[in-house]
C-alpha cells in the first residue's frame, strides 16, 4: 500500500489503526515553545518568526545559527505533482538506529502534523544533543530510535504523554482550531540541518527523510544554500506554475 489518506495520515506497507484525534497545531513560536519546553528541549533553543525568505534585513532579525525550519504549506496541484513525481521512484524508508542521519515519524495520527513536525526539527541536527536528560522527549526517543518507521508511528500513537502535551497547548494560537472531522489543506515541513551536515526535508505523509544536499560548515538552516535547497524550492515550483505559494515559517534558534 503507498497512499496518503485523508486529515493528513499517511498509509504505508503496513496499515495502523488510528488510534487518537489530536487538535491541529497552529506554526505558531508561542504555541511550538510552549510544548517543545513542556516536553524536554532546553530553553536555551526557541522558536523564532521567519517573516520573509529574500529580505536580507528581515532574515538578519532572526538568531543565528538556525538550526531547523518549520513550515506550513498547503497542497496545491503543482506541488501535489511534483511530490507525486519523485514518490513513485522512491521505496519505503526502511532505517533504524543510532547511526541513520535523520530520523522521521510517520504520520497516522489524524491531525497529528504539528507535533510530528515539532518532533522533525527538535530530534534531529545538534537540538537531538541538547535534550533535558529524563525528560518526556528524551524517554520517547529513546524508545523511538531503535524502532523502524511503522513501529515509531505505533510508539507515538500510544505515547499519551505526547498527545496531553500536544492538546494543552492546541486551543493557544491566533485562529480557531479546527473542529473534529475538518480537513487541513496544509503540511508541515521540516527542514533540517543534519549533524551529517546535509539539509534533510521530514514531513510525516512522505515515504521517508529526503537528503536536499549538502551544507557547509558555516551554513545553517537559513542560508542562502538552506533556503534554495529548501522552501525557496518549493515556493519556486508554484511561481512556475502560475501562482504564489501562501505559507508559514518558524525557525528553531538559540533563545534570546
Amino acid at each position: 500500500m503507498d497512499e496518503t489518506g485523508g486529515k493528513g495520515v499517511t498509509l504505508s506497507e503496513v496499515p495502523h489503526e488510528c488510534a487518537k484525534t489530536f487538535t491541529m497545531l497552529e506554526n505558531n513560536p508561542d504555541v511550538m515553545n510552549e510544548l517543545a519546553h513542556s516536553i524536554g528541549v532546553p530553553k536555551e533553543l526557541s522558536f523564532h518568526d521567519v517573516y520573509s525568505l529574500y529580505d536580507s534585513d528581515m532574515l538578519a532579525m532572526v538568531p543565528r545559527p538556525v538550526f531547523a525550519l518549520l513550515n506550513t504549506i498547503p497542497m496545491t496541484e503543482a506541488w501535489k505533482q511534483e511530490r507525486d513525481t519523485e514518490d513513485a521512484d522512491l521505496k519505503w524508508y526502511k532505517g533504524a538506529g543510532p547511526a541513520e542521519p535523520a530520523i522521521g515519524f510517520q504520520q497516522t495520527i489524524i491531525h497529528g502534523c504539528g507535533l510530528i513536525g515539532l518532533l522533525h526539527c527538535v530530534c534531529n541536527g545538534v537540538p537531538s544533543e541538547l535534550i533535558v536528560p529524563g525528560s518526556e522527549l528524551a524517554n520517547f526517543l529513546r524508545k523511538a530510535v531503535p524502532l523502524g518507521m511503522d513501529e515509531r508511528a505505533r510508539l507515538l500513537n500510544e505515547t499519551e504523554s505526547m498527545y496531553q502535551a500536544s492538546e494543552a497547548v492546541a486551543q493557544k494560537g491566533d485562529t480557531e482550531a479546527l473542529k473534529p472531522g475538518e480537513d487541513s489543506i496544509h503540511h508541515f515541513v521540516a527542514l533540517v540541518k543534519g549533524l551529517d551536515g546535509n539539509l534533510w526535508e521530514l514531513e510525516g505523509s512522505r515515504k521517508g527523510p529526503l537528503n536536499r544536499g549538502s551544507l557547509r560548515e558555516n551554513e545553517d538552516a537559513l542560508s542562502e544554500r538552506a533556503l534554495e535547497l529548501g522552501i525557496r524550492r518549493l515556493v519556486d515550483i508554484q511561481r512556475r506554475a502560475g501562482g504564489d505559494l501562501p505559507f508559514s515559517c518558524i525557525a528553531l534558534a538559540p533563545s534570546v
